[in-house]
Formats: structure tokens, sequence, C-alpha cells
């Protein structure tokens, strides 16, 4: 009889370890989802028209080294 005492005590402390991780794996995954959504909110509001607006200006930058290969090429072409 020893051994139903001791598995009865056992049982209601493992059903609250249990409850306890439930509660805790809820509340890290509610954490997680709104930790995501303003990770998100900042890539699409931040981040996103950043490397626009720096993509626009690569962009430009090669376009106006292209134009001047390109009167290199037509200036030394004429030379020969």
């Amino acid at each position: 009889m020893d051994q139903q005492d001791d598995s009865s005590r056992k049982k209601p402390s493992f059903e609250n370890f249990g409850r306890k991780m439930d509660q805790e794996f809820g509340d890290a995954a509610r954490k997680v989802e709104q930790e995501s959504e303003r990770v998100i909110s900042y890539l699409n509001n931040e981040v996103v028209p950043a490397i626009r607006n720096n993509s626009s200006k690569a962009l430009r930058a090669a376009a106006e080294r292209l134009q001047k290969l390109a009167e290199y090429m037509d200036q030394n072409r004429s030379k020969s």
C-alpha cells in the first residue's frame, strides 16, 4: 500500500508540472508570434524601403559609369 500512496502523491505533482509546461509553451508561442509580427512589420516598413532606395541609387551610379564608358568607347573608336 505504500507504493500506491507514493504514486498517488506523485501523480498530482506530475499533472501540475504538465499544466505548468503547457502554459509556459503557450506563453512562449504567443511571444514568438508577437515578435515575428514585429520583425515582419520592421522589415516591411524600414528595410524594404531602404533597400529600394539604395538599389535605385546603385542603379543610377551604374548608369552614370556606363554612360562614361560608352562616351570613352565612342571617342576611342573615332580615333582609330
